[in-house]
């Protein structure tokens, strides 16, 4: 029995990836702050942006499991509104726990992967960390950072055996969109990133469920390797594809056109 271990997995994507790991006979520990033990998902507290804490949280999957097969990190939040008015504490936050919460969930699982002689890491991405979204700026450097970190990784583990990957999911209907951190003043930007933020949320409760997203990065997971950035659902690999094929003078061109009018 493959044991897998899932970040952020007490609601949305997570949970529904924890949910089908779990179904396709996985052990799954579930590490977040808020959760409980539920449907075959081993729900441990966690703060992924506290290194000890999830060194101490992947220490108990292994005294239980004895192994980790799996590393999904899920964790993560967003944060919306022009770069001038985003405080240095949201930005710095925004990046603790999208792109530092999940390095130190793979840095607590790499010597116990590389010591079982492999291992699958899945990193959850965004179609932001490759189209660059205006008045969703940090959440689109976060997740191009996480892009980097998983190109990067996958060629440093590779003679591990470890394969690693990064989803790239667009609009997705969860409860992200409740949860996004919004600038309270925006003086200049404000009629703007108002129909900026309404734009994304409209697609987002408009998009693919939670429930759908989490089986198919499950299936991710499960998978012995794929390309190591994989976006999620026909219209984002469209768009991700356009992205590598148009000048980028174009492709911002359309992006601005979308959601900074």
């Amino acid at each position: 029995m493959k044991t897998a271990i899932v970040t952020g997995g007490s609601g949305g994507i997570g949970r529904s990836t924890a949910r089908h790991l779990a179904g396709a006979g996985c052990r799954v520990f579930e590490l977040s702050r808020h959760g409980e033990s539920a449907g075959g998902v081993e729900h441990i507290s966690c703060d992924v942006t506290d290194e000890a804490a999830v060194r101490a949280a992947v220490d108990e999957c292994l005294r239980r499991s004895g192994r980790i097969d799996i590393l999904v990190c899920n964790a993560g939040f967003g944060i919306s509104g022009s770069a001038e008015h985003t405080s240095a504490a949201d930005a710095h936050a925004q990046l603790e726990l999208n792109l530092f919460g999940t390095d130190n969930a793979v840095r607590a699982v790499l010597p116990h992967m590389r010591a079982a002689g492999g291992g699958r890491i899945v990193c959850m991405s965004s179609i932001a960390g490759i189209l660059p979204i205006p008045f969703q700026l940090w959440y689109s450097v976060s997740k191009a950072a996480i892009d980097a970190y998983v190109l990067a990784l996958q060629n440093e583990v590779r003679p591990c055996k470890i394969s690693v990957c990064a989803v790239l999911p667009g609009d997705i209907k969860s409860g992200f969109t409740a949860a996004r951190r919004k600038n309270a003043v925006e003086d200049g930007y404000a009629e703007r990133v108002e129909r900026s933020v309404r734009r994304m949320e409209r697609d987002e409760l408009n998009g693919m469920s939670a429930e759908a997203a989490g089986a198919y990065v499950a299936h991710i997971a499960l998978a012995r390797r794929t390309k190591p950035l994989v976006a999620l659902g026909v219209p984002y690999k469209a768009a991700a594809a356009a992205a590598k094929l148009l000048p980028r003078r174009v492709s911002n061109y359309i992006v601005g056109r979308m959601y900074a009018k």
